[in-house]
């Protein structure tokens, strides 16, 4: 089973157990070593992010069995709520922190660091029976998803069929609807009768039972889903390892995990995980359908984790 199909199974599940997890996340544990280490490392935040830290949480069980990882799923927007006031270690994010969450983390004396991960090219997706779109422009994507007058393909352009479309979104909490809405819209609200869900696995359902359907979402669930979806070009570029990592695809990004300062000096287990995911990062994303960064990038996220934690 795949890491992306098992992650479709267990994130309801996690993101129950990172409740009862978060209430003992001052927990230390263990040598600072690495040797014998215990407690808690608890995660929330962003579902793109999700896959890669599910699989890094179960390599890291297999050195460290003795340290409990959980990792939830409520979004980036929902994720840095709890991180903010201290509840987490980690907050994954497919978008920067917000000034008014930087703000209420300063206000609660939560001091944090950036790391970022990975990158991803946020996907547009289309039914496999819509075989007259097969590239799209940034100004066609404002027009469909902000003006309500445009019903069907026809209103987008001319020589597209009348064959009404319906719109299939991230929920307002995750970090892709954010990177969406200002890449694409302007930073304009979404049309009202789009179909928003946190959860990207009822976006592909939704996109693949409708012949009209568009979608987005990270491009890792489209690469899962391929078979049952089609990805549009973006102002001539498709979505490839390729064009994400060299950054040609208009919509590629970096999506980040922000950690804890305290939880980075004071706990030893923290301490390690880090170093870990840092480490395996870039092997797992892709194994999971994301794009590894440079070499160069893991080697400045190591120098700015060891000053924080120490060597």
């Amino acid at each position: 089973m795949s890491w992306m199909k098992k992650s479709a199974l267990v994130a309801s599940i996690t993101s129950v157990a990172i409740i009862g997890a978060a209430c003992g996340n001052n927990e230390e544990g263990g040598a600072a070593d690495g040797e014998g280490l215990s407690g808690k490392v608890v995660m929330d935040g962003s579902s793109t992010v999700f896959p890669i830290m599910e699989a890094v949480a179960e390599e890291y069980s297999a050195e460290q069995p003795e340290v409990e990882v959980t990792v939830g799923v409520s979004g980036t927007g929902g994720g840095f709520k709890r991180f903010v006031t201290g509840e987490t270690d980690f907050s994954n994010a497919s978008r920067e922190i917000k000034e008014e969450e930087a703000a209420e983390a300063e206000k609660n004396g939560v001091e944090y660091t950036q790391l970022a991960v990975a990158l991803d090219g946020l996907s547009l997706v289309v039914n496999p029976e819509n075989d007259w779109a097969q590239d799209i422009t940034i100004e066609e994507l404002n027009k469909m998803w902000t003006d309500p007058n445009v019903k069907t393909w026809k209103d987008v352009r001319a020589d597209w069929p009348e064959e009404e479309i319906s719109f299939f979104s991230p929920g307002k909490d995750s970090g892709t609807y954010d990177f969406f809405n200002e890449a694409v819209l302007d930073d304009t609200d979404i049309r009202e009768d789009t179909q928003l869900s946190e959860d990207d696995n009822v976006l592909v359902t939704g996109v693949a039972g409708t012949k009209g359907a568009i979608g987005f979402f990270g491009y890792a669930y489209y690469i899962e889903n391929k078979d049952t979806l089609r990805a549009l070009n973006v102002e001539g570029i498709e979505p490839t390892t390729e064009t994400i990592n060299d950054l040609s695809y208009p919509l590629s990004r970096e999506i980040y995990t922000y950690v804890n300062n305290a939880s980075l000096k004071d706990k030893p287990q923290v301490a390690d995980y880090t170093r870990f995911l840092n480490e395996n990062a870039a092997a797992l994303s892709e194994e999971v359908g994301y794009v590894g960064m440079e070499q160069a990038r893991y080697d400045e996220n190591a120098k700015v984790i060891d000053e924080i934690a120490g060597e």
